[in-house]
């Protein structure tokens, strides 16, 4: 082509417009903005993001799953999340000379050690040419161990340690109050957990985190604290001192379905309530209920210790009974119905049928022919002052707890639902013990954490106050072809109670924003 300019007419009266042909591909274009290339020419010619690397690394904490945030501060932040973005894109160099448009996770293995981000910025190419790209930056996640998770390898590097503890023969108080304190999130500041033989310690960098624990304790359960100091050293030059502080906090030796003797004057106190009682509920307060009249009375944490007694019998002594006959009465109370029941021990059917006449607060849920578990107070050896002093003519001879659902199967099932657990070192308490002694115990931890997790799926309100998560999918197949073979008559937990992780985790996120 000769001309290297040429003219275009213009309807309306409007002078004509003069057009260029671009340099690099010849198209024409409006020749009045003096440049010489197409603005796709351009895009293609010109990078704005030269400078900005392609690749960067981030700092994660395998321990305590923190990124480093520099200089020095390590920040939690899940996958894909806001928080991760926002420290990714802190991580990248030469960001700031140009504009930032919008920026995505582009989906990557977790276990790959890779974070791809995918970047839209817009920047000035040429003299008033703007120009947006996409490029995208992958991240290599570099596993270290952050300062926090350094020093809780090290001796003597707490400040604060609270040491739970209650006297009685099972865990399933501290098998519930680990599921509180996971829900609450109450374990994020400890530097570790140790599990001894008589309950757990949880250790503190700083004294205001085991504060927080000893307040959030006291909101949950009947507790007593006791708090000491010891003396770690002193710097005469400064007349400044370095203390470590301990929280002894005991829990009420009385957990739920355990028969109570009251106090007279306690028992009076309380509405006058019978002294013979059960335990209902538990929680900052206690809360008893007579089977003979429906009668609750709820006791508070204070009151109990200042003078505290312990429990008659616990839920260890629990026995199997048949229910024969079914009464009301006409007494209701909540959930509570009053009826008279006859039943008789399961051992003792088929050899002597003796049969007792009592009467329970379950009349709503007991029917003829159905198995429950209570106290068989007749032939049983109680030693203990409260109970001499009741008047024992009186005195029923079978207590009647909750309704009991036979399973086939004495071990534990697979389920469609499970439960968080928190990571905790055990004590070596049994270490010059032999390895009889050792299998005991494990046998009886895993007896008491089925026994809680049963204790879950009879109870619909205990679950209310905990968090359920659901199985993977390959799981939940193999769990209806078991539950329909093992439990039939067993309670299920609806797939709507449970939570998924991932839901969890975001819910996390939010709170700690």
């Amino acid at each position: 082509m000769s001309n290297y300019t040429q003219t275009t007419p213009v309807d309306q009266g409007q002078g004509p417009v003069a057009t260029v042909l671009c340099c690099n591909c010849g198209v024409p274009m409006d020749g009045s903005s003096g440049l010489v290339m197409c603005y796709d020419c351009i895009k293609l010619n010109v990078d704005i993001t030269e400078g900005i690397p392609r690749e960067a690394n981030v700092s994660f904490c395998r321990n305590c799953e923190r990124f480093l945030q520099p200089p020095g501060q390590w920040v939690r932040a899940q996958l894909e999340s806001r928080e991760l973005l926002a420290l990714c894109l802190r991580r990248l160099k030469g960001l700031n000379k140009i504009r930032l448009i919008d920026a995505s996770f582009i989906w990557t293995e977790p276990h790959s050690r890779r974070i791809r981000v995918k970047l839209t910025v817009q920047g000035e190419a040429m003299a008033n040419t703007i120009v947006q790209q996409t490029f995208e930056v992958e991240y290599v996640v570099i596993a270290m161990q952050c300062p926090d998770c350094a020093k809780s390898y090290t001796t003597n590097t707490w400040r604060a340690t609270v040491q739970i503890r209650q006297k009685v023969p099972h865990k399933r108080t501290f098998l519930y109050l680990e599921q509180l304190i996971l829900k609450h999130n109450a374990h994020m500041d400890t530097v570790s957990i140790q599990e001894t033989k008589d309950g757990l310690d949880f250790f503190y960098a700083q004294k205001n985190h085991a504060s927080k624990m000893v307040d959030f304790l006291t909101s949950v359960a009947p507790v007593k604290v006791k708090k000491s100091e010891e003396l770690v050293s002193t710097d005469i030059h400064s007349g400044s001192s370095s203390y470590k502080f301990s929280y002894s906090i005991e829990i009420a030796p009385i957990c739920r379905d355990d028969l109570v003797v009251l106090p007279k004057k306690l028992a009076n106190s309380l509405g006058n309530i019978s002294r013979l009682v059960l335990c209902n509920k538990v929680n900052n307060m206690i809360q008893f209920i007579d089977c003979n009249s429906l009668q609750i009375a709820d006791l508070s944490s204070q009151v109990y210790w200042r003078a505290p007694f312990p429990s008659l019998i616990d839920a260890t002594q629990l026995i199997e009974f048949i229910v024969l006959d079914v009464e009301p009465t006409g007494d209701i109370r909540g959930k509570h119905v009053l009826a008279d029941i006859e039943v008789s021990r399961a051992s003792d059917l088929g050899s002597n049928d003796q049969t007792f006449y009592v009467r329970t607060h379950l009349g709503g849920i007991l029917h003829p022919g159905d198995s429950c578990l209570g106290y068989y107070l007749t032939n049983t050896n109680i030693n203990s002052e409260l109970w001499d002093t009741l008047d024992t003519d009186n005195t029923p001879e079978v207590v009647i707890v909750k309704k009991h659902y036979p399973r086939k199967s004495k071990k534990s099932k697979k389920r469609q639902w499970k439960l968080k657990r928190m990571a905790k070192e055990h004590n070596d308490i049994v270490a010059n013990d032999d390895s009889r002694q050792a299998r005991q115990e494990q046998e009886r931890a895993e007896r008491d954490y089925e026994l809680f997790l049963q204790e879950l799926e009879e109870d619909e309100e205990l679950r209310q106050t905990i968090n359920l998560y659901k199985h993977d999918q390959q799981n939940n197949v193999q769990t209806d072809v078991e539950v329909e073979d093992e439990d039939d008559d067993a309670p299920q937990i609806a797939i709507d109670e449970l939570l998924d992780e991932l839901d969890d985790m975001k819910l996390e996120d939010t709170e700690m924003n």
